[in-house]
């Protein structure tokens, strides 16, 4: 098993560019969606307590469509907002990473 070194977001206040940026790392199939998998996998690596249930939650605030992942650019900004909401703290960490 190879261990992947992902990258943080910029140092400072993170936009919904950088956001999305960072988060394509995590998207393992390279279909331009992030699921809920994936999205946990993501949280993981920021060593967010309950991982699973948080992703769960940002991919029911974020998908607008219902299609069971996130994809898009307002698909992506409703996650973001949903990721400072819920939680700021390891957002506002990303870029010391």
């Amino acid at each position: 098993m190879a261990f992947m070194r992902y990258r943080g977001l910029p140092q400072g206040e993170p936009t919904v560019e950088d956001f999305r940026a960072w988060l394509a790392q995590f998207d393992a199939d390279r279909d331009g969606r992030i699921s809920r998998e994936e999205l946990q996998h993501a949280l993981r690596s920021l060593n967010v307590w309950f991982a699973w249930w948080k992703a769960r939650g940002g991919v029911r605030a974020a998908d607008a469509n219902r299609d069971g992942g996130v994809a898009g650019e307002e698909e992506v900004a409703r996650l973001f907002a949903f990721a400072q909401r819920n939680l700021h703290a390891k957002i506002a960490q990303l870029g010391y990473y």
